[in-house]
């Protein structure tokens, strides 16, 4: 018998390296879903992946990344001290800029104890020459740090974050054409012209005012020039006690004039509501607030319970509530007229922090009785302190009529 001999043939179905085959920008892709220390050790992989993590478009640099290199570094250099060297750190972001190749969109950092607040300012140069789209800065220090001016010179910029830092733009500020969404918790520079930064801002859909968002410096119906604006929070938090209040008709006119205006939060913290309750001047609907987060309220004063009745009552087709009351003890009877009540269309409501006041109980009885379509609503407490209260408030709770015929209520004990 001949033995025909050739060249050996691998199997028809061997198997094979999909992944490294797959093209570049669907690697990148993967790789910028990764935490950045697990994009960065797939260069073991292999020769053809030593560099792929330099080609990365996204650099999250978070207290999660700080405290993995500080573990390296211990279990490496089996070294006692419990943080990891702050001028190495910067040193760490540096040299991690230069090592990236490709365009950054998107760049995160948080870091506390800058030494020199230069390295910011390069690194923004930097990254402002990469295209970056999306910034966020975080500072954990208990001194606010001073924004470099040149960040206010990146007009790609469409989605923007910072904390703890010193706000006030420059007047060689032109604006941010691009800007989509901004989160500020910062302190406003007493010369602040806010009005003419959001003017700037043309396009803005998300704006977050946290923490510091104080009356004094920052005048709400600046931010009502905003026409582009779906989703709004505020955090009312003014330190000055005389001054610690709003006026209910100012965020009635606020929310009035966002014709997009879908999602809306609102918290009252150390700040109180005036002028006579929830009640406007003007009436009017926010056919298009779909979602309303109201958090730090106290229920139990009339004003505020008024507020909240109103707001509620003027957003037709709102599908998401979620209230958290507040710890503030008080005991005045709302100004409401439950004449003016119309149908809703809540789907889904959550009360965080009950105390099962009268006035907590009143809203439930109201939102239970004219939403025929809600199909939850979770209430979480934990200022019962006997099985007697808890038995004598669920009590009450089942006897409040239901529009819905498919509505479940929830109680959740901690």
């Amino acid at each position: 018998m001949e033995l025909i001999q050739g060249t050996h043939k691998a199997p028809k179905f061997a198997p094979q390296d999909f992944i490294s085959n797959m093209p570049d920008i669907v690697i990148n892709n993967i790789l910028d879903r990764l935490p950045f220390q697990d994009a960065v050790r797939t260069s073991v992989l292999s020769r053809n992946w030593r560099f792929k993590w330099t080609m990365l478009s996204q650099l999250v640099l978070d207290v999660d990344f700080f405290d993995s290199i500080e573990t390296e570094e211990e279990e490496e250099e089996e070294e006692e001290e419990d943080d990891v060297d702050e001028s190495n750190k910067e040193g760490i972001v540096s040299k991690l800029l230069l090592q990236l190749r490709g365009p950054i969109t998107k760049f995160e950092l948080d870091i506390e104890h800058l030494s020199d607040a230069e390295d910011i300012s390069n690194w923004i140069l930097l990254l402002s020459r990469k295209g970056l789209t999306d910034f966020t800065l975080e500072n954990s220090d208990y001194t606010p740090l001073t924004l470099p001016t040149n960040l206010f010179s990146c007009v790609e910029l469409k989605h923007l974050k910072l904390r703890n830092c010193y706000f006030n733009p420059p007047p060689t500020f032109h604006g941010f054409p691009n800007l989509l969404s901004l989160d500020l918790c910062v302190e406003f520079e007493d010369n602040i012209q806010l009005g003419e930064f959001f003017t700037r801002c043309p396009l803005l859909e998300k704006l977050t005012m946290d923490d510091l968002f104080e009356f004094s410096k920052v005048n709400i119906t600046e931010i009502a020039k905003q026409e582009n604006l779906k989703i709004l929070s505020l955090k009312f938090n003014d330190f000055d006690e005389e001054t610690a209040a709003t006026s209910s008709s100012n965020i009635f006119e606020l929310v009035g004039s966002l014709p997009k205006l879908q999602e809306l939060h609102l918290d009252f913290e150390e700040c109180r509501l005036i002028e006579g309750g929830g009640k406007k001047n003007f009436f009017t609907a926010f056919p298009c607030l779909t979602v309303l987060k109201l958090s730090d309220i106290c229920l139990d004063i009339g004003i505020m319970f008024s507020f909240a009745f109103e707001l509620i009552r003027s957003s037709p087709n709102l599908q998401t509530l979620e209230i958290t009351p507040s710890n503030w003890n008080a005991d005045s009877p709302p100004q409401v007229d439950y004449s003016t009540t119309r149908l809703l269309q809540l789907q889904n409501v959550m009360f965080d922090c009950l105390k099962g006041s009268e006035n907590e109980l009143q809203l439930m009885k109201y939102l239970l009785a004219c939403s025929p379509s809600l199909e939850r609503m979770h209430i979480f407490s934990r200022f019962f302190s006997s099985a007697e209260e808890k038995l004598v408030f669920v009590r009450k709770l089942l006897k409040l009529y239901r529009a819905s015929p498919v509505v479940e209520v929830e109680l959740f004990w901690y």
